[in-house]
């Protein structure tokens, strides 16, 4: 027995179904890609902070290598050096270094048993300049001859080159990986735009025959995808920012990686994450499409 057809009870089925069975593997892929993105611009901002912090320490300060002559003693040098930098406009400190630490500075290069008793260890005099005033060290160097101190001023610029230049590296790195990512997020989008094209091509057709423009049957994928990476970017945020905040809890006041201290400002980065996976998405579904759509006989 047949039921009878009833139109007004009958409902077409839609181009793109809500959910089908390759949406959450798609998900998944935007997601991570999104997580890697957001992960990369937080680290980034912490190396970047991390090498500011180095080189405002490295700008405020300088070290003195003293060399002793005649029958000075390395102590009496040291202490005149200092007493010679703390008079030097620009200077807020000047303190002899122990020997002590002046050893444990050189046993990461000679090695514990390395250190013999008698062994000319030149004594070091930190200098802390004047934030607002620094002295340069030419200045310096003058206070030293001037003095009668036989001795060679580093002001660190070698240490502050190096430093500068590894943030700007790791900025170049994190943009790069970035779009990077993006890219590869919108081939995704890409390819799962023309399988889902090529699995409807009949249905296109006959919305071609009913008057329905490119344009129309276009926006159907972009905001399919759109809503679908803007999830996966939702996801893959809300796990980059809560992989910082547990690196942030779990190190205390400097993080669990010192060397890159996270701050909880951080974690906005990946605030925006959903907008632009979506845009991303929506940008390469709506391309796709129209190319196939137009270049169908």
């Amino acid at each position: 027995m047949s039921m009878a057809f009833n139109p007004a009870r009958w409902k077409p089925a839609a181009l793109l179904p809500h959910e089908e069975a390759h949406d959450g593997a798609l998900v998944f892929v935007v997601a991570v890609l999104c997580f890697l993105a957001c992960a990369t611009a937080i680290f980034a901002i912490s190396a970047d902070r991390a090498a500011q912090g180095w080189a405002n320490q490295l700008q405020g300060s300088a070290t003195v290598i003293i060399r002793t002559k005649g029958s000075e003693s390395p102590d009496m040098a040291a202490s005149r050096a200092a007493e010679a930098l703390a008079g030097t406009p620009g200077v807020a400190q000047a303190l002899v270094l122990e020997r002590a630490k002046a050893e444990a500075l050189l046993e990461p290069w000679l090695g514990k048993d390395g250190i013999i008793k008698d062994l000319p260890v030149p004594r070091l005099v930190t200098v802390e300049l004047d934030p607002s005033a620094p002295a340069s060290a030419k200045a310096l160097d003058k206070a030293l001859r001037t003095a009668g101190v036989d001795a060679t001023v580093d002001d660190h610029s070698l240490w502050m080159k190096d430093i500068i230049h590894a943030g700007q590296i790791a900025r170049i790195a994190a943009v790069s990986l970035f779009a990077l990512m993006a890219l590869a997020a919108a081939a995704v989008i890409a390819f799962a735009t023309r399988a889902g094209l090529s699995a409807r091509h009949d249905v296109v057709e006959i919305m071609h025959l009913t008057g329905a423009t490119d344009g129309f049957i276009a926006n159907l994928f972009q905001a399919r995808f759109a809503a679908m990476a803007a999830l996966a970017g939702l996801l893959g945020g809300g796990a980059a920012a809560l992989l910082a905040a547990g690196i942030r809890l779990l190190g205390g006041g400097y993080g669990l990686i010192p060397v890159l201290p996270i701050g909880w400002l951080d974690l906005l980065v990946a605030l925006p994450s959903p907008l632009i996976a979506g845009l991303v998405a929506a940008i390469a579904a709506r391309v796709t499409a129209l190319g196939l759509i137009r270049a169908m006989p």
